[in-house]
């Protein structure tokens, strides 16, 4: 089980030393025993405040985290289990319009076992104040970023937890929207655990204690340092131009040519990974999603790895573009792909809307977009990445509306026609610089100029 911390113990480990200011409290009188006069709740919210030494079941306030300002949320599970009530709501809203008003990310430390029992459906919709006040904060384009305590269940992990941009979690915490007294007896305990969730996709990263300040203040820094524009990366490989396009298909298919980690790696100083499609899926083989400093400022990046990419690898996308678009931070994208998974699996988990779901996003990003292609660019599961006006190639690439021996199979072709149907096709690096598909192809001495 993780580690469960009072609010201020887990304040004094997140924030820099001596940052923390509390908010004002907003002042409510509901009356005896609460606006149900619940027999005996002032009783036990005096007691929680005499073990605790709180009025309320979290504290709210403004802090630096790694040189970062936020404004955080720190849950006291000790106060009535970290439940929500009207008074939570009170002080929730507080600190979401503070935060808008100065400009400053959420970052909610979650430890709730969810609404308060003696507040009735008074308490159950301080809910939907929190998604509204998550929501104008979102619309006003600031960051959140959750970390899941022990335990985070009900509506503060329906809200708060999963409605964060960034989720991370502790090692062990208890993490579901049904806690241990309400879920079924015969579920899997496991299934309600950070791990579970980050392996599930509605969650990005367990991150240890002892790190998580480092990691916290990493990903605020990268979320509120935007760039202006993400240039386009050199080429990593060969300099020459394929003379044929069955030639640039099998560069493309080289098992030495270099994959999205080798660019990865060489664009970024460091970055940060985004960890699936917060529908129940990831897809690590196929897609590699997150933020990274690139010159001292923040660019987005989705990448194919080389594999057909999966439904939940496309989502993922998406949910990684629409994000960047939200924060202002601009997009690089690197298709390589021999095309989307059409496996009866890839079907059933919804690919063509998967697939829809990325091509709108860059159609709709207002943030600058650059596109690389790397390696295979396979049809429309390729395309969807693909910035419209502002892709680029490298020599060891190609881009085709299906690859040769499907075109030649579609057509009715044997075997023998598909080094030559691959020449029709015009897919050398080239011919789609010719063709207006690509605006240039990149050498790897001499990147082009961003934008």
């Amino acid at each position: 089980m993780a580690e469960r911390l009072s609010a201020r113990a887990f304040l004094a480990l997140v924030a820099d030393d001596s940052t923390f200011a509390e908010l004002p409290c907003p002042v409510r009188d509901s009356g005896p025993d609460g606006p149900l006069a619940w027999e005996g709740y002032d009783a036990s919210r005096a007691r929680a405040a005499e073990r605790t030494g709180e009025q309320e079941s979290v504290v709210c306030g403004t802090a630096s985290v790694k040189g970062v300002r936020a404004v955080l949320i720190a849950f006291e599970f000790g106060f009535l289990g970290g439940s929500l009530g009207e008074r939570t709501g009170d002080r929730l809203e507080a600190a979401y319009t503070h935060a808008r008003e100065q400009r400053l990310p959420v970052v909610p430390l979650v430890a709730t076992g969810g609404s308060r029992m003696q507040e009735g459906m008074l308490a159950l919709t301080q809910l939907q104040r929190v998604a509204r006040q998550s929501a104008l904060t979102r619309e006003a384009g600031l960051a959140q970023i959750a970390v899941l305590r022990d335990p985070t269940t009900g509506g503060g992990w329906a809200t708060l937890g999963a409605g964060a941009d960034v989720i991370l979690a502790l090692p062990g915490a208890q993490v579901g929207f049904a806690g241990s007294r309400v879920r079924p007896p015969d579920a899997d305990p496991a299934a309600y655990t950070a791990e579970a969730q980050v392996a599930a996709g509605s969650a990005d990263a367990v991150v240890p204690v002892a790190e998580l300040r480092e990691t916290l203040g990493r990903w605020l820094r990268l979320l509120t340092s935007p760039a202006s524009e993400a240039p386009v990366p050199a080429a990593i490989g060969s300099g020459g131009l394929p003379e044929t396009g069955w030639e640039a298909v099998r560069r493309a298919r080289s098992p030495e040519r270099p994959r999205a980690q080798v660019y990865l790696d060489a664009y970024f100083t460091h970055r940060a990974e985004l960890g699936g499609d917060r529908c129940g899926g990831t897809d690590p083989d196929g897609m590699l999603c997150g933020f990274g400093e690139h010159e001292g400022r923040t660019v987005a990046y989705a990448a194919q790895t080389g594999a057909a990419t999966r439904p939940a690898g496309y989502r993922t996308a998406a949910r990684l573009i629409r994000l960047a678009d939200r924060l202002g931070i601009p997009v690089l994208t690197l298709v390589d792909t021999p095309g989307a998974a059409n496996d009866a699996e890839a079907e059933r988990q919804g690919a063509g809307a998967a697939i829809a779901e990325v091509f709108a996003a860059v159609a709709a990003a207002r943030t600058p977009v650059t596109t690389l292609v790397v390696g295979e660019g396979g049809s429309g599961g390729a395309l969807a990445l693909a910035a419209q006006g502002n892709t680029w190639a490298t020599p060891d690439s190609y881009f085709s509306v299906i690859a040769p021996e499907m075109a030649a199979a579609i057509l009715k072709r044997p075997p023998t026609r598909v080094e030559s149907t691959a020449d029709q096709l015009r897919i050398r690096p080239q011919d789609l610089v010719e063709l207006g598909v690509v605006r240039g192809v990149v050498r790897p001495t001499a990147p082009p100029p961003p934008g």
